[in-house]
């Protein structure tokens, strides 16, 4: 049986608090280039890989995210919830999960993640190369893939965290709390200032 980080109740006491806002899934997610700089963007959260505190998004292999995530695999990712006005940053390590990964469970999750899709979600991986020069809008009209097998270049991203720094900005003075896992995967809660 899997035991939850103790980060995850707070985590999903946010998120329900906030669900009414259509945005309450977007969060930023920081990667390191191969020059060391960083990049961020706005990505989508889907929901905890099963029986784990792994979280997971999605992402196309041709994209430079992948090839950043390949070359480093630690990544942040930063949510803000301003209902609650509650951060949470979220360290850890990132695995791309590739149509060739041969672990059949993180398989049958990639594939899962596919079929519950939108129609307008699948197109987007049948679209151009990303970052290549614009084509005209008739290279985009395509028909969605296959709702059922996943096209190679969708890819499943997890991220495995490792430490959660918990800010909450209502308050005077604020509160804050840093969870940390350790070697043997047991997480630690201190309270630190804001």
């Amino acid at each position: 049986m899997m035991i939850l980080a103790p980060w995850r109740s707070p985590l999903m006491d946010a998120l329900e608090r906030n669900s009414h806002l259509a945005y309450t899934r977007y969060l930023q997610l920081a990667t390191v280039q191969d020059n060391g700089y960083p990049a961020n963007r706005t990505i989508v959260f889907r929901g905890f890989l099963e029986n784990t505190n792994q979280l997971q998004f999605i992402t196309d292999t041709r994209s430079e995210k992948a090839a950043q995530i390949e070359h480093q695999p630690w990544g942040e990712a930063c949510w803000y919830f301003p209902e609650t006005r509650e951060q949470f940053r979220i360290a850890g390590q990132l695995t791309l999960v590739k149509a060739d990964q041969g672990n059949q469970i993180l398989q049958q999750a990639r594939k899962g993640m596919w079929q519950a899709l939108s129609d307008a979600a699948r197109v987007q991986f049948a679209w151009p190369q990303p970052w290549a020069p614009r084509l005209d809008a008739d290279a985009f009209a395509t028909l969605p893939p296959n709702p059922t097998q996943p096209p190679d270049n969708f890819c499943l991203l997890l991220l495995e965290p490792l430490q959660i720094d918990h800010l909450e900005l209502r308050g005077n003075p604020q509160n804050r709390w840093l969870y940390c896992c350790n070697e043997d995967l047991l997480w630690s809660k201190q309270a630190i200032n804001p």
